[in-house]
């Protein structure tokens, strides 16, 4: 019995986190199924008493939900295949090759992670419209790419590669760009996979640099557009909106469930060093 009582403790606390993470989730997938009228009732009811779809029929009327849907794909997509390319070759650089200062750099690299977007929002709001692109795509893609979290990550994920494999290929007449792209990065893959799903899920929900550079509502990303289902002084319908959440919650999840594996494997690449 008292063997038990370890396994159950954890099975315990595991259901209560579950509950904790999945409760708000399922809150907001059954409000959307109910009139707005019975969005607030207490005590509150976590099971609809007559499902009804209607809302996520109005959300693609009030709201041109496939251009907010290819501008976040768009966006999100770029901004994830440029991380996982900066993040590879910076992550290598840092963790293979020796110059003057590495330590140094690295350490203010890392010290960006501590600096919230907030406070350097007005100098690269400043940057963007000096070089054209206001209100662009564009504008939510280039300050994006740069990844501090990115680069330590591919860092670790190359210290715990063999170093045999890079001396083997330099005494082959390999540069370090060859021995890079040709052995190092193919056996990086799945460092890069996990950097790329976590820029996607970042950026997918991202609202507050769109809320900043975009002014055109053809340029609003699918957070942005959802705000606008609220109507003048929040007097839109809570289901509608509820109901638009759980549409662009759709391809986060999907890229998280493919994902997931290369998830493990990043986050715990070089906790064996």
């Amino acid at each position: 019995m008292t063997r038990r009582l370890p396994a159950l403790a954890k099975y315990s606390a595991l259901l209560v986190a579950a509950v904790l993470t999945l409760g708000p989730v399922w809150w907001t997938f059954t409000t959307s199924l109910r009139p707005a009228a019975e969005s607030f009732s207490l005590p509150p009811s976590f099971f609809p008493t007559s499902p009804d779809f209607s809302s996520y029929t109005a959300v693609f009327e009030q709201i041109a939900v496939p251009l907010l849907v290819l501008n976040s794909a768009l966006v999100t997509g770029v901004v994830a295949i440029g991380q996982m390319l900066t993040a590879a070759m910076a992550g290598y650089v840092f963790a293979r090759m020796e110059f003057r200062g590495k330590n140094a750099l690295f350490a203010i690299v890392l010290s960006t992670m501590m600096v919230p977007v907030q406070v350097t929002i007005v100098p690269v709001f400043m940057i963007i419209r000096g070089m054209g692109l206001s209100d662009t795509l564009l504008a939510l893609i280039l300050p994006a790419i740069p990844t501090a979290f990115g680069t330590f990550l591919m860092r670790q994920y190359f210290l715990g590669l063999p170093l045999e494999l890079g001396e083997a290929a330099a005494l082959d007449g390999a540069s370090p760009w060859r021995t890079f792209f040709s052995i190092y990065a193919p056996l990086a893959l799945s460092g890069m996979a996990i950097v790329g799903v976590l820029a996607f899920n970042y950026h997918w929900n991202e609202f507050f640099r769109p809320l900043i550079f975009m002014i055109s509502e053809q340029n609003y990303t699918l957070p942005l557009g959802l705000v606008t289902l609220q109507g003048n002084l929040g007097t839109g319908s809570i289901s509608v909106v509820l109901a638009g959440v759980i549409l662009s919650m759709v391809p986060a999840v999907v890229v998280f469930l493919f994902g997931q594996r290369y998830l493990r494997e990043g986050l715990t690449a070089g906790s064996s060093k």
